[in-house]
């Protein structure tokens, strides 16, 4: 097939150029109906901001430029089907674990995994059994699980439909997660992967191998994370005979708007374009401008800069002394915006494409160092014990959870109680408690610490929700 085609965007732009006149939705008419202070700024997306009128196909049944536009990603992404997702990697993690589990089915789910993973697992009514990733001291980081652990899950869960996880990483590291499938697949287990922060990863060298060609059976991609891709625009692979095509596309249809967005598909159609497309050439100046970047990085004095198995990921490991939150400020004031902060870690993304102002960074660095020079301790505190079991089951299911009252403790009083929230540093978006899960004193010095640090928690900052007496109804 021909990638460099891309059906959606050319269909717009057809209709775009016939000047249509607009009676029927979006409000904005094409852009005629817009406040003129925005217009400038808008106007070129709200011409190919349209809905399904004759000739753009339907999301939901496509037969026209979508179904050629999911064909085309198939064969670059060598799946069996290819669905394209306007509700970000969210929508893709819902619908697959929706697809694969009924309410109180076992399922085998990384305990590092997103917050949509654990909300598909509530949604479904499953009953996840969670294996925990291994605390890697070179990166100063949780990982992955190992093969060990899985292994042991599935001898006490031969009956879980599914294996859920998370590859890579937020900071783009990586485990056999070859090795893992193999196993789930030994014990006729569907393999479901978010790999959100990997789309690039089918492009081969140097990147990693993509879930998908090591055996995976579903596999999420948030094409806006490192293609270029409009933001929560992503894609669902499918290459399984375990799961079900048409209940993946029942289940889309159901989480995903009625009303797709148009540029959103298109970008995705691009993005697949420039993918496929792409020359050695072109990823030679990229790996070259990887290089520069790290080097312009460098600041021995107070950070460490880690390279990932993702050779675009580049992570500044803060020096004891100094606050990760305080070094991202900095570089914010000076205009520079990494992805992620942690207490301890920050992470700059290199782009698919040759970085233009190396001398700019090399300036601001050298600001931010010298603002550091005076500087204050600052306490840090050991995140090596947060999850002591290595194979965990919730303490309440999600139907009891429905059926019992929920009070507010103070952080600091929760330690005993089972939490009726779950607690979310963000980004990257991974529980540090989940809702349903006994709370630790770990948990209570890890929360109090993040928040000094100046993480940022999606859940209130003064208190969390737990349940008032696990014993009001049976388990």
């Amino acid at each position: 097939m021909d990638q460099h085609q891309v059906p959606i965007y050319q269909i717009l732009k057809q209709l775009n150029e016939t000047n249509p006149t607009s009676f029927h939705v979006p409000g904005h008419k094409n852009g005629d109906v817009f406040p003129a202070y925005a217009r400038s700024h808008f106007d070129a997306i709200l011409k190919m901001d349209m809905t399904e009128i004759p000739g753009l196909d339907d999301l939901h049944a496509p037969t026209e430029s979508i179904a050629e536009a999911e064909k085309l990603a198939a064969a670059f992404f060598r799946t069996e089907h290819t669905f394209f997702l306007v509700g970000g990697s969210t929508a893709g993690n819902l619908a697959m674990i929706l697809a694969t589990c009924n309410a109180g089915d076992e399922v085998i789910v990384q305990r590092n995994s997103h917050k949509s993973i654990m909300n598909g697992l509530e949604l479904s009514g499953a009953s996840p059994v969670f294996i925990a990733p291994e605390y890697d001291a070179i990166v100063g980081r949780y990982t992955s699980p190992s093969i060990d652990t899985l292994d042991k899950a599935l001898q006490s869960h031969s009956d879980a439909k599914a294996v859920i996880l998370t590859y890579p990483d937020y900071f783009g590291k990586t485990y056999n997660i070859k090795g893992m499938i193999e196993l789930a697949h030994h014990h006729h287990i569907p393999v479901l992967v978010d790999e959100a922060h990997g789309v690039h990863f089918s492009l081969g060298g140097p990147f990693p191998a993509p879930a998908l060609a090591l055996g995976a059976d579903v596999v999420v991609q948030s094409a806006h994370k490192m293609a270029p891709a409009m933001t929560m625009a992503s894609y669902l692979h499918m290459k399984s005979t375990f799961v079900s095509k048409e209940r993946i596309a029942h289940f889309l249809q159901m989480i995903q708007s009625s009303s797709p967005s148009y540029p959103l598909m298109a970008s995705l159609d691009i993005a697949r374009s420039f993918l496929a497309t792409m020359t050695k050439e072109t990823m030679t100046d990229i790996l070259e401008s990887v290089e520069q970047v790290r080097e312009a990085l460098e600041a021995p004095d107070n950070w460490d800069i880690h390279l990932s198995d993702d050779p675009l990921k580049l992570t500044l490991h803060v020096k004891q002394g100094f606050s990760a939150k305080e070094i991202a400020n900095l570089f914010e004031k000076e205009g520079v915006y990494p992805e992620l902060v942690t207490d301890d870690q920050i992470l700059f993304i290199h782009g698919l494409a040759p970085f233009q102002k190396r001398n700019r960074l090399i300036k601001i660095v050298k600001s931010v160092c010298e603002q550091l020079k005076n500087n204050v301790n600052h306490a840090t505190i050991e995140v090596t014990g947060l999850f002591t079991h290595p194979i965990q089951e919730l303490a309440l299911s999600y139907q009891a959870m429905n059926r019992l009252q929920t009070i507010q403790v103070p952080f600091h009083e929760g330690a005993g109680y089972i939490a009726a929230e779950a607690i979310i540093p963000y980004p990257p978006g991974i529980p540090l408690i989940l809702k349903g899960e006994t709370i630790t004193a770990a948990h209570i010095e890890a929360i109090e610490y993040m928040l000094k640090q100046g993480v940022r928690i999606q859940q209130r900052e003064d208190g969390i929700k737990v349940y008032r007496n696990k014993g009001e109804v049976n388990t």
